[in-house]
């Protein structure tokens, strides 16, 4: 019988270079790694362990998989990756730059650990995630991912018909409003500074969403220490057993900056631009899942890592053919004339 591998289990880095480094080895990372594994590539995971979605009891939402933990997606993806020959490392990317090409001109590059080691690769794909930037209302975080949560389809059927609060913060939230009045009866919508205009307002009327235009100055529990409500700046306390918050997401850039990868402001945050398939404007380097697509559940991060994956797979297939014309044509007097 095998036995399942810890999930902070961590392999050896490899001296040698290898065919892609992973940065990031969530949904998007290890889906990535597991197309390049599977296609007989050298890749390594490097992952720091801190998944965004580790407050959260389950991901919801996912075919097959709906109610599974967080941490058992990762502990599977990461097994199946080693099943095939790929390596899944624990470290913190400090550095990662391009390096002097190989003697036949393909890329490298280098990334850099915050132990000092260090690892040379021919392609790079950028899994990092993002970080979610809650409103500063004390108490608020301490119930992120349980009762403050921000997308309906992650969390919605667990609160549904419960007393919910969309706190505002800023346009994003009056959608957020429509969707999650789907889930209960008993909304209220906590302008919390934002604008809300004239129809916005007689909309919320007419599906009858309650609006609260007094700013919000603290969340409330009760006796158990549950979320019960907020306070709002006159002291006033309204019954909530559930918030709803659009936070400001950011894409996790820290120790990259050496690639030079172009960021882009989005509507709900800021993360890497990137085009078809994870591809940057910068040779060699792509993006996947939430680091360039803040919206992105755990299903559709999983498929992009693997388009990622695949297409890297399809460029270091021509590099490799590109290099062995190459070789033939320095060996060969007839070829390096012709």
């Amino acid at each position: 019988m095998a036995v399942a591998t810890p999930l902070d289990a961590s392999d050896a880095l490899p001296e040698q270079t290898v065919d892609a480094v992973v940065i990031g080895g969530g949904a998007a990372g290890l889906n990535g790694a597991l197309i390049l594994a599977r296609s007989r590539r050298s890749v390594v995971v490097i992952d720091t362990g801190s998944p965004r979605n580790a407050p959260a009891q389950a991901v919801h939402g996912l075919l097959a998989l709906d109610g599974t933990p967080p941490s058992e997606i990762l502990r599977r993806g990461r097994e199946q990756v080693r099943r095939y020959g790929g390596r899944v490392v624990s470290g913190e990317v400090v550095a990662a730059e391009p390096a002097a090409p190989s003697a036949d001109g393909d890329l490298r590059f280098t990334v850099t650990l915050a132990d000092g080691r260090s690892i040379t690769a021919r392609r790079v794909l950028v899994a990092t995630g993002l970080t979610d930037v809650l409103p500063q209302v004390p108490g608020l975080a301490e119930h992120w991912g349980d009762s403050v949560v921000h997308c309906p389809y992650c969390h919605g059927w667990e609160v549904r018909d419960e007393p919910i609060g969309i706190l505002a913060t800023g346009p994003a939230s009056i959608g957020h409003a429509y969707l999650f009045r789907q889930l209960t009866e008993d909304l209220t919508y906590f302008t919390h500074g934002t604008d809300l205009d004239e129809d916005s307002r007689a909309r919320f009327a007419a599906r009858g969403i309650r609006i609260v235009d007094t700013p919000v100055t603290e969340v409330v529990n009760d006796a158990g220490g549950a979320l019960a409500g907020v306070r709002l700046a006159d002291g006033q306390v309204v019954a909530r057993r559930v918030l709803a918050v659009g936070p400001r997401m950011q894409a996790r850039t820290q120790g990259l900056e050496g690639l030079g990868l172009p960021v882009q402001d989005l509507p709900v945050g800021r993360g890497f631009a990137s085009g078809t398939a994870g591809a940057t404007e910068v040779p060699g380097v792509w993006v996947a899942g939430n680091a360039t697509d803040p919206v992105a559940q755990v299903g559709a991060s999983a498929a992009a890592g693997a388009l990622a994956g695949a297409d890297i797979n399809r460029m270091l297939a021509i590099a490799d053919t590109d290099a062995a014309l190459q070789g033939i044509a320095e060996g060969s007097p007839q070829g390096a004339t012709g």
